[in-house]
Order: C-alpha cells, then structure tokens, then sequence
C-alpha cells in the first residue's frame, strides 16, 4: 500500500507508514525537482486552465526533460516498499519485535485496545497479559 501511494505522489506512502521525516523529505524532493525541470508553461497552463491545462501541457514535455522527476518518484516508490517490508519484519523503530507485539503484522500493540492499530486485526488478550 507504502508503495502504490508513493505512486500517486512521493511522500505519500511514508505518511502511511508514519515515517513523517522522509515523507516530507520526499515531499520536497519532488517538488524541488519538478519545479527545476519542468518548463515554466506547464505552471503558467495550470494557473490558466486548471489541472487539465497542466496535464495537455505536460504531454508536450519531451519525455528526456520528464526523467529527472521520473527517477526521483521510482526511487521514492522504491524506499516506501523497503521500508514497509522493514517494518512487518522487524516493527517500527527495532531490530527485534517488541513484547507485546500484533501476531499478524508485528508491530507494537496498545494494551487498553482490543485490537491492532495499525493493520486492525482483533486481538484477543490472555488473562496473564496486564490491561
């Protein structure tokens, strides 16, 4: 899911992983690149015409001027799946799943819940487990 957001936009898919620092260094990555490469019509159409304008001007873009912005968000679609696969396997923050750890995706539960926060798999405490 990490990946396919970044997809839609870089930074997305950290924001769905709670990475907020990356995110928004993707963020600006894109953002900064974009507004290096790209011509100053694709911004003068969408300020005219709207987000249609942007995009028929965009498709006049030489796809040699496009690669700079292209590579940026494949490396960011690149770094959301490493770092969601980073996150089942070990849990956000460690090396080693924590104590109390959710049984499907790893990651550190809150006790007074009755279920996971983060992939919301219901959890079924034993009587031993403080609540």
């Amino acid at each position: 899911m990490a990946a396919v957001l970044s997809i839609l936009y870089p930074g997305l898919g950290h924001l769905y992983l709670r990475s907020w620092l990356r995110a928004v260094v993707w963020f600006l990555l894109a953002l900064m690149t974009a507004s290096l490469v790209l011509p100053e019509s694709v911004a003068n159409a969408y300020e005219t015409g709207g987000f249609e304008a942007m995009v028929s001007a965009m498709q006049a873009v030489p796809l040699a001027t496009m690669a700079p912005v292209l590579v940026v968000s494949g490396l960011c679609v690149l770094d959301a799946y490493v770092s969601a696969r980073r996150d089942i396997a070990y849990g956000v923050g460690g090396s080693e799943p924590p104590e109390n750890a959710c049984p499907v995706c790893g990651k550190e539960l809150d006790e007074e819940l009755d279920f996971c926060p983060w992939c919301t798999t219901r959890i079924e405490w034993e009587e031993s487990t403080s609540r």
